[in-house]
């Protein structure tokens, strides 16, 4: 039994799972169910994106970026990154980190080198964000970012600039979030015990996937494009992620 802080699609048959408890990143056969290889890290992750196809960016503890390279079906640790404050939200958009800090809550753009690229609202004067947490970004390079402190979520572009905020009553504690297209965001709404879609076009959120369907407590999932799966995992200690067949 674990606690699972985030997941990421590797390929169609590996999924990359941030397990908490045991301070690993661990690499997983989708097929199979076990364990490939793993690595041990130097605190709790959180965080993970995909920087390339070969390549994971992980937040270590919300202090240290740790880069990790698959290859040949086995994890590696690289190099690390310094942050410029505790991170509580991570993901990559067109070659560069962009990151979610608390205390105050703000956003930066940081270079695969570590250098400051943006800033938004870095004093915290804007009071936009209270507790950003899950970022996604889309294949345009868009980047939605969940705040389970305001129950909205907000999109920016690769620059930090924002775009929309959306708001809805199906929001209530929202946290994990995936990008499927564009236009298709998917959320964890874990009050609610439910999978929402966004769609930013129309700016509308409807519920995918509740309790019906064996959702409860949903923290983190990550979206296969190509067989069109979602693999969804709990807030609670377990040794089970769900995954769901999208039409």
């Amino acid at each position: 039994m674990c606690v699972i802080e985030d997941l990421a699609i590797v390929s169609p048959d590996m999924l990359l799972v941030s397990n908490w408890d045991e301070q690993y990143v661990q690499l997983l056969d989708c097929l199979k169910g076990k364990v490939l290889s793993e690595v041990k890290l130097q605190d709790r992750p959180y965080r993970m994106c995909l920087t390339d196809r070969n390549t994971a960016a992980v937040d270590v503890g919300g202090q240290t970026i740790q880069m990790i390279k698959v290859k040949d079906k086995t994890l590696t640790k690289g190099r690390e990154l310094t942050v410029s404050g505790i991170m509580f939200g991570l993901t990559s958009s067109r070659n560069s980190l962009v990151v979610a800090y608390c205390s105050p809550p703000w956003l930066e753009v940081k270079s695969m080198n570590g250098k400051v690229l943006h800033q938004f609202d870095k004093s915290g004067k804007s009071q936009h964000f209270k507790n950003p947490q899950f970022m996604c970004t889309t294949p345009g390079g868009s980047v939605f970012i969940s705040d389970y402190g305001t129950n909205t979520i907000t999109k920016v572009d690769a620059q930090l600039n924002l775009l929309q905020t959306f708001t809805s009553q199906l929001l209530e504690v929202p946290h994990g979030l995936t990008a499927v297209t564009e236009d298709q965001i998917l959320v964890c709404s874990s009050k609610n015990h439910s999978i929402l879609l966004l769609q930013p076009s129309t700016n509308t959120i409807s519920t995918l996937l509740g309790k019906v369907d064996g959702i409860e407590y949903p923290y983190s999932l990550a979206y296969c494009p190509d067989q069109k799966k979602v693999y969804v995992a709990p807030n609670v200690s377990t040794d089970i992620i769900k995954v769901y067949q999208m039409s």
